[in-house]
């Protein structure tokens, strides 16, 4: 087994021998992008030769995103061109989808069954419980591959026996995040197939907590925008979305995940009524060393001044929002609709916790579920690339000041309180 982590560098990140200097290369390219809805808007039509994005609705999210990306942090030449050429192709692949969809009407009266949605923290184990229930064919998830490209363009179809691109592109984009961010995969692995949140589909409408995340890992402007919105239109698009995903490679019930569905239950329940929802729950202390190590690792590709006490603050307070919405709007669920899934309990029985929700959702859980799930476990065993240790002191916060800060949270769900 691996040696634990430590990663001593998050204030002033050691970079790879050679990165700085791609840095100074790629910053005139990084300094001409035109981070307005309007120059986007063009580019996309223009290199996809469609101009038809379909419902309205995602305008709003576009601006607010861009203006967020000009206005909030300074970002690093790889942060610029990340974050415009990740709303680029968010309008790229919308135009694809909805040139689609005029194709082939028939997508929008797919029917969907109930799905199934893990509702947690990041760091409270929905990533590993989302990648179990992804690995029976009972369900349908998102591969990371399909997610960065839910629709391929008509030009770029493989010959019948040829690969899909996709895969060499998403791995392509892995190996490269993995020259820089080595230790990354200790904290969230990422596999070309692996079980990928829909935040990449709810991107399309730009109405995603997904947004937060681009430039330095925090993006205030569009924070404050997306806690004002009703979510409600954006999840009847991640609704269109998984029809059209259902008609190009099936599956019979999807498996959704995301951080945000904690503070959505509303809008959940109004596009998807007959929905399983399994509310994972772990120490929230815990979880902002673990995520705030991640999201402050992850940033010195865009960030062009790493501040981890910034990030710290920012997201201690981003969950405790998170937090005291899912306790007031918990009793929302149908008794017979959602399971609370504790982490210490769950990390100690698995395939028992994955069990309790398919018993839940009405599926059965069959051989071939328990085999795909042991498959996935003892090819994923926890810790493989080692485990990395984590210090609220790299974020100047307290952990008894967070412990009673979050004792709203504590007294309410028996989590067990973590050192």
């Amino acid at each position: 087994m691996p040696e634990d982590i430590r990663i001593d560098d998050l204030a002033e990140p050691r970079f790879p021998e050679g990165f700085q200097e791609g840095l100074q290369a790629l910053a005139p390219v990084a300094d001409a992008l035109v981070f307005e809805p309007q120059a986007l808007i063009d580019q996309a039509i223009a290199e996809t030769q469609l101009d038809d994005f379909g419902p309205d609705g995602w305008q709003d999210g576009l601006e607010v995103a861009l203006k967020g990306l000009r206005e909030d942090h300074p970002l690093s030449p790889t942060g610029k061109l990340a974050s415009h050429g990740g709303c680029l192709s968010f309008l790229k692949n919308r135009l694809h989808v909805e040139a689609l969809i005029r194709r082939e009407p028939s997508i929008l009266e797919v029917e969907l069954a109930p799905p199934v949605v893990i509702a947690g923290l990041p760091r409270s184990g929905t990533t590993h419980l989302h990648n179990l229930l992804g690995a029976a064919p009972v369900f349908r998830s998102l591969p990371w591959w399909e997610a960065l490209v839910p629709v391929l363009p008509e030009s770029e179809k493989p010959a019948p026996g040829e690969p899909d691109p996709r895969l060499a592109q998403a791995a392509e984009g892995l190996a490269q995040r993995d020259s820089v961010l080595p230790h990354f995969n200790a904290m969230h692995e990422m596999t070309v197939d692996h079980t990928h949140e829909e935040i990449h589909l709810l991107g399309l409408d730009f109405g995603t907590m997904f947004f937060e995340n681009m430039g330095i890992g925090a993006l205030p402007t569009y924070r404050d925008y997306y806690l004002q919105e009703d979510q409600t239109p954006h999840y009847r698009y991640l609704r269109r979305m998984l029809q059209v995903l259902t008609w190009l490679r099936g599956g019979a019930r999807w498996v959704l995940k995301s951080p945000q569905h904690l503070e959505q239950f509303g809008p959940l329940m109004q596009v998807f009524p007959d929905a399983t929802f399994a509310v994972t729950h772990r120490d929230p202390v815990s979880t902002i060393a673990s995520f705030a190590t991640m999201i402050t690792y992850s940033s010195r590709m865009s960030t062009a001044s790493p501040d981890p006490a910034y990030m710290g603050r920012y997201w201690a307070e981003r969950i405790e929002t998170m937090l005291r919405t899912t306790t007031a709007q918990r009793d929302q669920l149908p008794e017979g609709q959602a399971i609370d899934v504790l982490f210490h309990a769950y990390m100690g029985e698995e395939v028992g916790t994955v069990r309790s929700i398919y018993e839940l959702a009405g599926v059965e859980f069959g051989e071939d579920s328990q085999r795909a799930i042991e498959e996935y476990q003892e090819s994923h065993p926890r810790g493989r690339y080692g485990r990395v240790r984590y210090d609220l002191a790299d974020f100047g916060l307290d952990a008894r000041e967070l412990r009673e800060r979050f004792r709203f949270y504590t007294d309410r769900f028996p989590v067990r309180l973590e050192s």
